[in-house]
């Protein structure tokens, strides 16, 4: 049985943490990319981490004949598709790029997919689908809505791909709707590195314990919570790249749907402040921060029950969050600049 599995995204930070795991477990990826967040460096280290050739394609996923060259020329089983603009705030500012680049560029690769005979795919959701939920935990089961449009662009791509099933369920659909990605490759090789200001907390306190930011803003004070301070489920990329390779083989398993949605998250909440506190101890520094306005399309409270991953993808996160701190500032400090050194 071929064992290719097409990354799309592959070369960004969850794509290249997800890659290591996948050869780790005996899989072959086959990585495309266009670096518009990405950086080929962080493939040359998956190769130094693995010992192993990455196969590698650069191109769009909006380029049909693009995907049609790479799916002939590799006899490829499945899709991990992570290829997409990832922040809220840009999105709220530039949704007509999202939508083209999310959307489109998903549509025209369930087209190459169906055309070329490839009917499994693991997609890269996010708990925004489930907008600002009225009770938590999260469970898969919960109402969808979106407060932005990232958002709205993952929730319809799961709604193509819903769609896509039900209509010939022959295809294998996983979705995963991650919580908040953090932390890097024990190895401080592969991390996050965010082309300009990071969207994400955890890349911006790095900066800022490194010395490339004054003061980290803290968006709304006034939440209700413990501190004032968002509440999120910070999951460590490395589990969150395990469970990818755990949806390929659950493809495997007779007694699973053939349509699965799984959060992917610790089940526990930490506010903004206690991260700030968490890397304060792992960086040896202090972070300054300033409250600000609170930001559009931001919740006050987000984590997942995780208990159906465990059910049907024997998945669970196993690193807390002083590794996703450690780890996180092993990959910045030695990476001040990034791949860009």
């Amino acid at each position: 049985m071929s064992k290719n599995v097409l990354v799309t995204g592959g070369a960004g930070y969850i794509g290249s943490h997800t890659c290591v795991e996948l050869i780790e477990a005996g899989f072959n990826p086959i990585v495309i990319d266009n670096f518009s967040n990405s950086s080929s460096v962080s493939l040359e280290r998956v190769e130094e981490l693995t010992g192993k050739k990455v196969c590698f394609y650069e191109g769009d996923v909006r380029d049909r004949q693009f995907l049609d060259t790479v799916m002939q020329a590799e006899e490829i089983d499945s899709v991990i598709h992570f290829a997409g603009l990832k922040a809220v705030g840009e999105s709220v500012e530039k949704p007509l790029e999202y939508y083209d680049n999310n959307i489109s560029g998903s549509i025209i690769l369930f087209n190459a997919m169906r055309d070329n005979g490839i009917k499994k795919v693991v997609f890269s959701s996010s708990a925004t689908v489930y907008g600002d939920p009225h009770t938590l935990p999260i469970k898969e089961d919960f109402p969808l809505s979106a407060t932005n449009p990232y958002g709205r662009s993952k929730l319809f791509i799961e709604d193509i791909l819903r769609d896509i099933y039900y209509a010939d369920n022959h295809w294998q659909v996983t979705l995963l709707r991650y919580f908040n990605p953090v932390g890097a490759h024990k190895s401080g090789r592969i991390g996050e590195d965010p082309n300009d200001i990071p969207n994400n907390l955890i890349p911006f306190i790095a900066r800022v314990a490194v010395g490339q930011y004054e003061y980290l803003s803290v968006f709304g004070g006034d939440y209700d919570t413990p501190d004032g301070t968002g509440v999120r489920d910070y999951i460590h990329v490395v589990d969150l790249a395990k469970g990818h390779v755990k949806a390929l083989q659950a493809f495997e398993k007779d007694d699973l749907d053939n349509l699965l949605t799984v959060n992917l998250g610790t089940g526990q909440g930490y506010s903004v402040l206690d991260m700030v506190k968490a890397f304060e101890q792992s960086s040896g520094n202090e972070i300054a921060y300033k409250i600000v306005e609170r930001r559009a399309g931001d919740i006050a409270t987000c984590y997942a029950d995780p208990s159906y991953a465990k059910e049907v993808l024997g998945w669970q996160a196993e690193r807390g969050l002083r590794e996703m701190c450690d780890d996180t500032w092993r990959w910045q400090s030695q990476n001040p600049q990034g791949y860009a050194a």
